[in-house]
């Protein structure tokens, strides 16, 4: 019996197998750190979104008249940010009677505050529509 070779003569038909194999390998690779580092930005901004919020209220009480609404507010938010939150105020029928901004910037990260929210009729509810910074 002879011995016959498996393998083809380097350079005698085309590029090698080898060739192939490596050009493989490092699409593979680089698809891979591309796909990783698209994993970590999506991470990044997903973060951003949920936990970026750096104000944030939430409307203790409120007393409603004729022509206003006086709304407890708690804030809170980091130490020296800047912001503000929005309001609005909803009349029996459902119609809103009052909407405002109103600034925050104080140093504290927590703040007690009531406002007085500005109504075209009696008002029934007080809302916290959200905080900005800004």
């Amino acid at each position: 019996m002879s011995a016959v070779s498996e393998q083809l003569p380097d350079g005698r038909y085309g590029p090698s197998r080898s060739a192939d194999e490596r050009a493989d390998r490092t699409l593979k690779i680089v698809g891979a750190v591309l796909g990783a580092l698209m994993v970590v930005l999506v991470g990044w901004f997903g973060y951003h979104y949920v936990f970026g919020t750096k104000i944030s209220a939430e409307v203790i009480t409120f007393k409603a008249s004729d022509a206003a609404v006086k709304v407890h507010l708690e804030v809170r938010k980091d130490t020296g940010t800047k912001g503000y939150c929005t309001i609005r105020s909803l009349s029996a029928d459902g119609a809103e009677v009052g909407r405002a901004d109103f600034r925050f910037d104080q140093r504290e990260s927590r703040i007690d505050q009531v406002v007085t929210l500005r109504t075209t009729s009696r008002g029934t509810s007080a809302e916290l529509l959200g905080c900005h910074e800004g």
